[in-house]
């Protein structure tokens, strides 16, 4: 019997709910996350969209941003998400990222994404995008906009730009759950 995931969303700002629902729409027992604790036992992670600095401010009151570095499952970032893995923030993520880059909430956007290995285009929800500046020997750029990178990979790490969580399409959840299926099966081989 194949194991069902438990994957846990930082849900102490944000939009966390459509993360939920998007996860448990593809059969995974998707649970809030607000105190460190709740990591525990948790085969990964969604830290979504809203913003960055409340973000960071609330993660540190509650003692997140510590959990979250010693999570060691694999770790998705949309957004705000993004800003709080990189280099200057909790620094999981080897990128440099530029807040807000792509525009105000007056300058949100939608755009078909090519994304990598895939013939079909993604469509990219961006809000306040983030930008990403610069990524490091390590990062693997799975999807750009304008020649831009807005949906990359590290190890165990995943990051966009833009909000998959706000359409119907599944296809970026599911590459997260690949690499949680990965560390799953990696796991269990060094038992």
């Amino acid at each position: 019997m194949e194991k069902r995931f438990r994957i846990g969303v930082l849900a102490v700002q944000g939009n966390f709910r459509e993360h939920v629902q998007m996860l448990r729409r593809l059969g995974v027992d998707a649970v809030e996350v607000r105190k460190p604790e709740q990591l525990d036992g948790l085969d990964g992670l969604v830290i979504p969209g809203g913003e960055s600095t409340t973000f960071m401010r609330l993660m540190r009151l509650y003692g997140l941003d510590e959990a979250v570095r010693r999570f060691g499952g694999p770790v998705f970032g949309t957004c705000a998400g993004m800003i709080v893995l990189d280099r200057e923030h909790l620094g999981l993520v080897d990128l440099a990222v530029a807040r807000n880059a792509f525009g105000r909430q007056v300058a949100s956007f939608e755009a078909d994404l090519e994304l990598d290995g895939e013939d079909d285009p993604l469509r990219g929800v961006f809000i306040r995008a983030p930008r990403v500046r610069e990524v490091g020997p390590e990062v693997e750029v799975l999807a750009e906009l304008d020649g831009e990178p807005v949906l990359v990979r590290e190890g165990r790490f995943l990051v966009a730009s833009f909000h998959p969580e706000l359409t119907d399409d599944t296809r970026v959840h599911e590459r997260f759950l690949e690499l949680v299926q990965e560390e799953v099966s990696l796991g269990v081989r060094s038992l």
